[in-house]
């Protein structure tokens, strides 16, 4: 049960970055759509849930170290090229944007420029990024339970002591830039661009786990945990909307509303979820060209992040509403793939 529960905890983590936890994500995915937002979370939960079991099984079922090999086996040669290269484009991009948000965080709870935390951040996950597979999971599967604990607590204290109902506050979700136009494709795209993001890393940690049952349960675990962290940051968001509309990091300003010190205990969690993020992001992109713990793996690695250092200077919001729309479009790719494969698998098997 234990290596179930690393698992899942690890797969939320690489999912829930800057843009999630922040609920940066949350708002211009499901919020802004009011109402009808909350139907898309449903939707993306189940989704959430069949992948993320179909990812690390797989990832066990082929005993894999990089995504490279799965992709073309599942997709084929053709199809393989373009999925792998849509995951390995969004691997290097959404490391970029990690690490911008560090500045916001920087920013918005310490007044302090954002140069200062996108470089704090830059300097960690390029050290981080050294280490083994095992130690990786590791670091990022310890920190994702302070986050499931924060974001119910802010959530269930927004809901209970919230001043106006939902109906008063949906004009004011309703005026909120959207990632995309319609409701029920912003929910798809938000899976397929996460997906896309933590499929590399989530076919390696299954890879890394020989019993395949422990892995595919603990995918279905970690895709149903993020889907109910979906839920509760909407609420939450939803319900101070008249609060949050202007903030780059709404659930940091709604923590920093209940109390500063509160406040100053998320963005610590924060900067944790980003730092998970960012790694699983960096070291999956290395592994794809060099293999992992090698003296070449580092030397990518540390060039590769020292690039998207020079990048992030773009801005986390304006970052999160193009780049991650557009990985989203792309993403359908692979999850068309994905949906397919149990059954591509099973006629392998056959032959």
């Amino acid at each position: 049960m234990k290596k179930i529960l690393q698992i899942a905890s690890a797969f939320i983590g690489i999912i829930v970055g800057a843009g999630f936890a922040s609920g940066q994500e949350i708002l211009q995915y499901f919020t802004s759509f009011g109402y009808i937002g909350t139907i898309g979370v449903i939707i993306s939960t189940a989704l959430f849930t069949y992948l993320g079991m179909i990812l690390t099984r797989l990832g066990s079922q082929t005993q894999t170290t990089s995504h490279r090999d799965v992709i073309y086996f599942i997709s084929g040669r053709h199809l393989g090229i373009i999925v792998d290269y849509i995951i390995v484009f969004t691997l290097f991009g959404v490391g970029v944007v990690m690490i911008a948000g560090a500045g916001s965080i920087f920013n918005q709870q310490f007044g302090l420029p954002a140069f200062v935390g996108i470089t704090t951040m830059t300097i960690i996950v390029m050290l981080t990024v050294m280490l083994d597979i095992h130690r990786v999971v590791q670091i990022i599967a310890s920190i994702a339970p302070f986050l499931i604990f924060m974001v119910m607590l802010i959530s269930i204290y927004s809901l209970l002591t919230m001043d106006h109902s939902f109906a008063k506050m949906e004009p004011i979700a309703l005026e909120q830039t959207s990632a995309v136009s319609n409701w029920l494709l912003s929910a798809v795209n938000y899976v397929s661009y996460n997906i896309a993001l933590g499929a590399s890393m989530a076919l390696v940690m299954g890879g890394a786990e020989p019993n395949r049952r422990k892995a595919t349960l603990g995918g279905l675990l970690g895709g149903l945990g993020i889907g109910i962290l979906i839920l509760f940051n909407h609420l939450a968001i939803f319900s101070n909307m008249e609060l949050v509309a202007n903030y780059e990091m709404p659930i940091l300003k709604i923590a920093d509303e209940m109390s500063p010190i509160l406040g100053m205990v998320y963005s610590v969690i924060l900067f944790g979820m980003i730092f998970n993020t960012a790694v699983s992001m960096f070291f999956s992109f290395s592994a794809r060209f060099k293999p992992s713990g090698t003296s070449a793996f580092r030397r990518f690695s540390i060039i590769t992040i020292l690039l998207a250092f020079a990048l992030s200077f773009v801005g986390f919001t304006k970052l999160v509403s193009f780049f991650y729309p557009f990985i989203g479009y792309m993403g359908l790719f692979l999850i068309v793939v994905l949906i397919i494969a149990p059954f591509r698998l099973r006629s392998h098997a056959k032959k």
